[in-house]
């Protein structure tokens, strides 16, 4: 599949059904598992299943949603960055999370950096959220480089839990 964009060192582009696998990894790795969620996948086929709910229904619905992000030197999948609309902020939000090779690259600013330009370009968007885990220092730097403002916390209608909320206008 052909990237949507690239970056100086990155392709962005949508996930297929043939990355459940790489899926399967970004779901199990702990730094996901405590800073983002334990979706409860284990297994490919469930994480083709939540593909296939969360990932592939943004695409259909939105027109954007969470996107591989792969070096372009080497085609290694590192992470995946994107767009969540999420029906309790009044913002579209980004999103990203970074495989261990992926970490300490500066691929998260420059990934986000990307999404952010092509959220302005493509879909015409003005202003922008993101949440992270209240412990997640390292995100919280990303979006401080991205000139993102820390505006308070948010709380998860389903669970209760709470999240540091930032917000920018591109």
């Amino acid at each position: 599949m052909s990237p949507l964009f690239d970056t100086e060192r990155l392709e962005l582009r949508q996930l297929t059904e043939a990355d459940s696998g790489f899926y399967l990894a970004m779901l199990s790795d702990p730094d996901f598992k405590t800073n983002i969620a334990d979706r409860g996948v284990r297994t490919e086929e469930q994480a083709l299943a939540s593909m296939r709910d969360r990932v592939f229904t943004s695409y259909e619905v939105y027109g954007f949603g969470m996107w591989l992000v792969s070096r372009r030197d080497t085609g290694e999948a590192v992470g995946m960055a994107g767009l969540v609309k999420r029906d309790f902020l009044d913002h579209v939000d980004l999103g990203y999370s970074f495989l261990p090779a992926g970490r300490g690259a500066g691929y998260a600013t420059e990934a986000a950096r990307g999404v952010m330009d092509y959220a302005r370009r493509q879909y015409g968007l003005s202003q922008l959220a993101a949440i992270t885990a209240p412990h997640n220092q390292a995100s919280m730097r990303v979006l401080q480089r991205l000139g993102f403002s820390h505006l308070g916390q948010v709380s998860f209608p389903d669970d209760g839990d709470l999240c540091e909320y930032f917000e920018t206008s591109l």
